[in-house]
């Protein structure tokens, strides 16, 4: 289960270390695709990936084409190098923003990648939908 937030930068050709506790539990090779309507890049395990397939190919045709387009086609199978650098294509940064430095966070089966900007941008527009999920958590 993944979990933590770090901060890692992109060299210059758009590579990125992974935390090593996440690389291990991701395994030799692993899935990058765009996340789940957030501008972030996330990451999962093949079979994590094969499960979430399973699910979009179980969904009415026009939804599962929907996440087939933005989801299954941006998909790329990535391994770290022995520095652990892993590659996040261009169009995959592009489309999280993310350039110099980014955020690696733990979100249980997956991680997410994301600029920091934007992701603090997101916490702060999420801050009603935190409290009432804390509310309904007796937390």
């Amino acid at each position: 289960m993944f979990s933590g937030m770090s901060n890692h930068s992109v060299d210059a050709k758009g590579r990125i270390v992974l935390p090593a506790k996440f690389r291990e539990e991701l395994g030799d090779s692993f899935i990058i695709a765009r996340g789940f309507g957030n501008a972030c890049i996330q990451a999962m395990s093949k079979a994590q990936f094969d499960a979430v397939s399973e699910k979009i190919l179980a969904l009415p045709a026009d939804k599962a084409m929907a996440l087939q387009y933005t989801f299954t086609a941006t998909a790329v199978e990535v391994s770290p190098n022995a520095s652990g650098r892993v590659m996040l294509p261009q169009t995959l940064r592009a489309f999280a923003g993310i350039e110099d430095d980014a955020l690696v966070i733990g979100m249980n089966n997956r991680i997410e990648i994301w600029s920091a900007e934007r992701f603090d941008r997101f916490i702060q527009s999420q801050q009603d939908t935190i409290a009432e999920a804390l509310t309904m958590l007796r937390l």
